[in-house]
């Protein structure tokens, strides 16, 4: 049963050489573990436990996972016995040690946390040597296969608990992912060969999960609270209490401050001041019920936003403005409500990566063109995200789109990482009925260049149009002005003076008259970029 923790083959335990507590090993494949009660690191030699160490504690966070909770797994039964915490500049992300059921041989399997997502992998013998250094966006061939690189990061080890098949270290980790939908993973080891290892996304609703952690009475799974950790604003001293341990940034209620948060209970990293601006259509904390491609309707709870734009290249290039909800629910993880001037989108980031070719990309059998490649940046942030924000940081974006239109798909590359996203087109009306919002249609729908940046765009095209239309008027006055006035005053409308003046005028032996039109002339209607 998928409640049922699988049969170990052999059952181990012994007492922590430094609390007496007592440790088990469910695995033959654990060598180490981490005592329960004092947090010593273990390694296991035959019968003997050895401390080498003391793990650091766990740090709370969103995560539905626990040790001891169950599910199943390609026909396969398993159980979670073990946890890594990891992080990078990119973020953190936990690494779940799973047991499976006892086979011929055991098997080293984890379930990880990617960009949101969840992936499940198997560790695999790597009979050849990995490259010495990979590098970010390249492709590689690795274990017989086509991959790209994705990621390389010096994930460092904030914690660990249960029970583990190694030490776990600092080191370098390299990412790749293919057109498969499966991720790689390189773990640099000092310590010994690198551990390679290869899975692919899962949903963590098609595990038949048992003894999760439980939410609170009467609250949704995508409602749920979760144990948070209060830490004062360092631009104003406001406490800061994030929902979501993992959260890399968020934004202090009070004064709008950017702020880096820490690990634990220390005190704030740094923050960046931004000014107050227009609120979100969906409000944070407003929870909707939508269904991502492929996929059953689910609820998902807005837990930041972000204003991004594209940053010309040319002095005389139009440019663009959108917003992006980030969206949460604690089984499917995170997903993004994209809303721009050509509509409304809902886009999830990719475990795998789309093959590409010159101008075009195809993914799931499907084909893209491509249609812009742009760098875009931050200007104005709301909420919490599992990443470090930072508003400015500059990212370089390519985006795809079916020859329908009603697919998307969406690269970014940002330092360390590439990271591919997919999604599809969404009705206004659709997003107005999911999260219950009562704004005119004209509103809802409006163009997102209207929204201006940190750096006060939006004055700046008042300012400017407001300057133009004066110069605009002084050329209409100017144009209809009489230049024959000085002849209309001295000897009067109807002398010949005046007459013969506004003959010389025109060009012609034909009066012309002031004011009127002029060849069908408007001040609308003409090309817009």
């Amino acid at each position: 049963m998928a409640d049922q923790a699988p049969a170990a083959q052999r059952r181990w335990r012994a007492s922590c050489p430094n609390c007496g507590a007592p440790v088990e090993f469910a695995s033959a494949a654990s060598s180490t573990a981490v005592c329960g009660f004092c947090r010593s690191t273990l390694v296991r030699d035959g019968d003997v436990l050895e401390r080498i160490g003391q793990s650091a504690e766990i740090f709370e966070d969103y995560s539905p996972l626990q040790l001891g909770a169950t599910g199943r797994f390609a026909g396969s039964g398993f159980a979670v016995v073990g946890r890594v915490q990891r992080g990078s500049e990119l973020g953190n992300w936990n690494e779940w040690h799973l047991l499976f059921d006892a086979g011929d041989t055991p098997r080293v399997a984890w379930l990880s946390e990617d960009n949101g997502q969840f992936v499940l992998s198997l560790e695999a013998p790597l009979t050849e040597a990995p490259p010495a250094d990979p590098q970010v966006g390249l492709p590689l061939t690795l274990g017989g296969q086509r991959w790209q690189v994705a990621a390389v990061v010096e994930a460092a080890v904030r914690a660990a608990e249960g029970e583990l098949p190694r030490v776990p270290r600092t080191g370098r980790v390299v990412e790749l992912r293919n057109e498969r939908d499966e991720v790689g993973s390189l773990e640099y080891r000092e310590d010994g060969p690198p551990v390679w290892s290869i899975g692919r996304g899962v949903q963590l609703a098609d595990l038949a999960l048992q003894g999760l952690r439980s939410t609170a009475e009467g609250e949704s799974v995508a409602e749920a609270k979760f144990k948070g950790r209060s830490i004062a604003c360092p631009s104003c001293g406001s406490p800061l209490e994030p929902k979501l341990s993992q959260t890399r940034s968020m934004v202090c209620a009070q004064c709008h401050a950017v702020v880096d948060l820490p690990e634990g209970d220390a005190k704030a990293l740094g923050f960046t001041a931004q000014s107050p601006e227009n609120p979100p259509l969906i409000p944070l904390g407003r929870t909707g019920t939508l269904a991502i491609d492929g996929e059953k309707a689910q609820a998902w709870q807005v837990v930041g936003y972000q204003e991004r734009c594209d940053i010309p290249e040319d002095a005389e290039d139009e440019q663009s403005f959108w917003r992006e909800y980030l969206l949460f629910n604690r089984l499917a993880g995170f997903a993004f409500l994209v809303d721009t001037q050509e509509g409304w989108s809902l886009v999830r980031t990719l475990t795998g990566a789309p093959s590409t070719q010159r101008g075009s990309a195809t993914w799931q059998s499907r084909a893209y063109a491509e249609r812009w490649t742009y760098q875009a940046k931050n200007t104005y942030v709301l909420g919490e995200f599992y990443w470090p924000v930072r508003l400015d940081d500059r990212v370089r974006v390519t985006d795809y789109a079916s020859r329908d239109g009603q697919y998307l798909l969406s690269r970014e590359q940002q330092g360390p990482e590439v990271t591919w996203s997919a999604g599809r087109t969404l009705p206004a009306a659709d997003v107005q009925k999911a999260f219950g919002l009562s704004a005119p249609a004209a509103t809802f729908s409006r163009d997102a260049s209207a929204f201006k940046n940190s750096g006060g765009k939006l004055l700046v095209y008042i300012v400017v149009g407001l300057f133009l239309m004066v110069i605009l008027g002084t050329l209409l006055r100017a144009c209809s002005s009489d230049d024959c006035q000085q002849y209309k005053n001295s000897f009067g409308e109807n002398s010949n003076e005046y007459r013969q003046c506004r003959t010389r005028s025109s060009g012609s032996g034909v009066y012309i008259p002031s004011g009127g039109s002029y060849g069908g002339y408007s001040s609308g209607g003409g090309s817009h970029k």
